[in-house]
């Protein structure tokens, strides 16, 4: 039954993905400027924001394991933040693809740019910690204040297009600008359906890590009762 349930969601998740990408095809209008290259705008943008409510679950889950001390919230920060790191890593990528098009460089020292790399070294550095050789419980909690002390990195990277000078356009401007609405339509439809890939992501990793803390603990009976 989970088997069916789990082909279920990847069905569902690969339909929408699809149904995304040809809406965002036919149905955005092509940039004057930069032309159809500037529709990878419609994967750049929900990468970056689903990376950023990654970095949140961690966060949040670290909160509650250092409240309760429970494996499940330690597990669901592991699981989030190699979720987020994934797909910051590919929201930089498309993001340098996009400048190299719409500014003539890969990469620039730009504020938005400059944080979302510092996100992506502080969450690697979490990913590192996970790996040092300590006890578990003693690793669990140091990597639950990492992941939140991590997070004050992500309003910055959201907000450093306005705090700051910067060449990154802001999406959703206060001001002027902004989103025509047939792009904005584009906008939500593929922040939708990664958000549900996003989800099944989380759900698999998480599921792993639990499968495998109880794989542990029965190899840890076997040892004792021999």
């Amino acid at each position: 039954m989970k088997s069916f349930a789990c082909f279920c969601a990847v069905a569902v998740s690969a339909v929408l993905l699809v149904i995304c990408q040809i809406a965002v095809i036919t149905l955005t209008p092509v940039e004057a400027v930069m032309g159809p290259v500037q529709k990878i705008f419609y994967v750049h943008l929900p990468l970056a924001w689903w990376s950023l409510v990654s970095f949140g679950v961690t966060a949040t889950a670290g909160l509650v394991y250092l409240k309760r001390r429970d494996a499940a919230s330690d597990r669901l920060a592991h699981a989030a933040a190699e979720t987020g790191l994934v797909l910051n890593t590919l929201a930089l990528v498309t993001g340098s693809i996009w400048a190299r098009r719409s500014w003539g460089v890969w990469w620039t020292w730009d504020p938005r740019l400059t944080t979302a790399l510092v996100l992506w070294f502080l969450y690697a550095g979490y990913l590192v910690l996970r790996r040092v050789d300590m006890p578990a419980p003693r690793r669990s909690a140091a990597c639950a204040v990492m992941g939140i002390l991590a997070f004050i990195d992500v309003p910055l990277v959201f907000l450093s297009a306005r705090l700051w000078r910067s060449i990154h356009p802001a999406v959703f401007a206060s001001k002027g600008g902004g989103l025509e609405p047939e792009m904005l339509t584009g906008v939500l439809l593929s922040v939708g359906a990664f958000g549900v890939f996003w989800l099944l992501l989380l759900y698999w990793r998480t599921r792993i890590f639990t499968l495998s803390d109880e794989l542990d603990r029965k190899k840890a009976q076997c040892t004792d009762n021999r």
